[in-house]
């Protein structure tokens, strides 16, 4: 089954070096998932974010619990960050995070995934229902972002 992928971006009328900066602080990504999801960082906080830290994650999916642990395998501050899924429900998860000076000075936030579900063509048949999923998660992780960083545009 090949790799789908997830492309979604935000601008955010703030400087890169603190949208990089609130991105770069793994103790955010509980306050920017839906609370359904029940996300908690498992990994002893603050984790020193770089190149080949590990961190591991509980959640609830569909009511399914389950861990996740993800590696940062690219670090280039204060411009991207890659982390991937090294255990997880996914074949394949890698997320590209990619920070740019925007002409008005503010920071555009772009986020890739490139993704594949277990499971052969049995996954396939849930890759629908995933797409939804995750559009909807970064549709609140946007909310929610700029709540926290910004007044309401």
């Amino acid at each position: 089954m090949p790799y789908s992928l997830l492309h979604t971006s935000m601008h955010l009328p703030l400087p890169r070096p603190a949208v990089f900066a609130f991105f770069a602080d793994a103790a955010n990504l509980e306050a920017i998932t839906p609370p359904e999801l029940h996300f908690h960082i498992i990994t002893p906080l603050p984790i020193t974010m770089q190149r080949g830290a590990i961190i591991d994650y509980r959640l609830r999916l569909r009511g399914i619990p389950f861990s996740w642990r993800t590696r940062i395998a690219e670090w280039e501050s204060p411009l991207r960050f890659v982390d991937e899924q090294i255990r997880g429900p996914y074949a394949l998860w890698e997320h590209t995070h990619t920070f740019t000076t925007a002409p008005d000075g503010g920071t555009m936030v772009q986020d890739t995934v490139r993704y594949q579900l277990p499971l052969g063509a049995l996954g396939a048949l849930a890759l629908p229902l995933v797409r939804r999923d995750l559009s909807r998660i970064f549709g609140y992780r946007e909310v929610r972002v700029r709540q926290l960083l910004t007044t309401a545009d």
